[in-house]
């Protein structure tokens, strides 16, 4: 009998869905037409398993804006995933923590072109401050640190 059980459960575990096998999660990645470290950062995405969709735009503050990021928050690209806005060069294990928890905020921001981020060359010479994109227009929050 146990080896009936054993058979059953392993052809079962066949059907199961594998996190391997499920589809990338899609992103809309905006940027300046001329920025070559942004399609660094998509390529990095696209290693990690995302699916990026890259536009090029010259209204890229706007789009920013639009989205919530305030002003001195804006990062290099404005991304959208899963609703929420991914502003600048969010490390990916950042990105999934919030794809994962989900918070009630409107995004996340790495201001500015930090050096050694993902998609910018060189080494890293700072701590990355993630900030919150608040829905409500309150104060940034520090999100995560890395």
């Amino acid at each position: 009998m146990q080896r009936r059980t054993f058979l059953l459960a392993g052809t079962a575990m066949l059907f199961l869905p594998f996190p391997a096998l499920a589809a990338p999660l899609q992103a809309t990645l905006y940027k300046n037409p001329q920025c070559g470290c942004c399609e660094g950062y998509a390529a990095y995405l696209r290693e990690n398993g995302f699916a990026v969709d890259v536009k090029p735009t010259n209204d890229l503050l706007e789009i920013s804006h639009k989205a919530g990021v305030p002003e001195g928050k804006e990062g290099c690209h404005t991304m959208f995933i899963d609703g929420y806005v991914i502003d600048g060069h969010v490390p990916v294990d950042v990105v999934r923590k919030l794809l994962k928890e989900k918070p009630p905020i409107a995004g996340i921001t790495l201001p500015g072109m930090p050096m050694g981020s993902p998609g910018m060359t060189g080494p890293k010479t700072e701590t990355f401050v993630i900030y919150t994109v608040p829905k409500d227009g309150t104060v940034p929050q520090v999100y995560a640190t890395e």
